[in-house]
């Protein structure tokens, strides 16, 4: 099968022929129709993110599918099944703390990278071999619909960090870093999910309009000046009343003063879900008051991904007309210009914009 294989950090990927992936028991192989492009991957190609990657590997995990090959433990999987492929791929043997590894993008530890160097080739090829359990079926789509549930990928990263914090209908949500690709993500999919409220703050006022024109009223857009203190009295005010949950979806290279602000906003008795990036490469940590933590009953999540049943259950949003896939602008590539795609998911990463390739 033709792949785009990523040989050495900082080198383009080598587009060529490799041999079809084989299954063994409790796995399950997939044509792969449309990926998705992080649009970060660059970074991660480069080596600028230093993520666990034992390469050479076919990089980047998830997208939509048809199954080609299922093993004798898929008792409701068939051949031809329409599928999105989740590559949060956990260990087996310790079902209260798993070894992770994202399926060709990065692992999370010795017993990740173990896991990593089997299941280690991703989704940027016309086949790939999954674990059973992270093969999600779909229901009936079109080829051409697999590239706007590509979207699906990024959505469920917000969603699994509001199920953490047990988000419920009526509450109000801020969203530290609404403007990004995976904030704008949260912003939809708290609203989804029947939050009253999403205080979205940003410096870039054109992108707060747009989820403002997006999802109307019940998104407070917040510009922010880069005064802590200011800041936070600013997100405060704007809600309209206190603060039930903080997300933040920051990058690294996010100062740890814009985190704090947006964090302290919460209310007492309150849940905080940390997702980004910041001190990922090192620099000073949030410094958060033991003191307000402990008096306030402050409860903070740190949260990787999704727990193994997230992605059936947004894709029941998604069915019932609550999460709408069609807010995303996609821009598809061929197999053949994976380097192309990569920079321009790098540089079109912004709300609502999906770059895909479809082998």
């Amino acid at each position: 099968m033709k792949a785009a294989v990523l040989k050495s950090f900082g080198s383009p990927l080598v587009i060529e022929d490799v041999p079809e992936p084989v299954i063994g028991t409790g796995e399950v192989v997939i044509d792969v129709v449309a990926t998705r492009v992080l649009s970060y991957a660059n970074e991660v190609f480069s080596g600028e993110r230093k993520y666990l990657l034992d390469l050479p590997v076919i990089p980047c995990g998830g997208g939509i599918g048809r199954v080609r090959a299922i093993g004798p433990d898929a008792t409701k999987l068939t051949i031809g099944d329409w599928v999105l492929c989740d590559p949060t791929v956990r260990s087996r043997d310790d079902t209260v703390s798993p070894d992770i590894t994202l399926q060709g993008i990065s692992a999370r530890g010795e017993g990740g990278m173990r896991l990593q160097k089997y299941f280690r080739d991703g989704s940027f090829a016309e086949q790939m071999r999954l674990p059973t359990e992270n093969v999600k079926r779909l229901g009936e789509i079109t080829s051409a619909e697999a590239t706007q549930w590509c979207a699906l990928g990024t959505l469920l990263v917000p969603y699994g960090g509001f199920l953490a914090a047990n988000l419920q209908p009526g509450e109000t949500v801020l969203v530290s870093g609404a403007t990004g690709n995976f904030g704008s993500a949260a912003v939809s999919v708290a609203l989804a999910m029947g939050a009253a409220c999403v205080i979205a703050p940003g410096r870039n006022e054109k992108i707060l309009a747009d989820l403002v024109r997006r999802f109307g009223p019940r998104v407070r857009p917040v510009k922010l000046t880069g005064n802590e203190d200011d800041d936070r009295e600013a997100m405060k005010r704007a809600s309209p009343g206190p603060i039930d949950c903080v997300f933040d979806i920051m990058p690294p290279s996010v100062s740890t003063t814009v985190v704090r602000a947006a964090i302290m906003t919460v209310r007492p008795y309150g849940r905080v879900v940390l997702m980004g990036g910041v001190n990922m490469l090192g620099g000073a940590g949030l410094d958060l008051p033991y003191n307000w933590i402990m008096r306030d009953c402050i409860t903070i999540h740190g949260v990787w991904m999704y727990p193994p049943d997230a992605a059936t259950r947004l894709i029941a949003l998604v069915r019932a007309g609550l999460l709408r896939l069609d807010e995303y602008e996609a821009k598809a590539f061929d197999l053949d210009h994976a380097n192309e795609a990569v920079a321009h998911a790098a540089a079109n990463g912004g709300p609502f914009k999906l770059t895909v390739i479809r082998p």
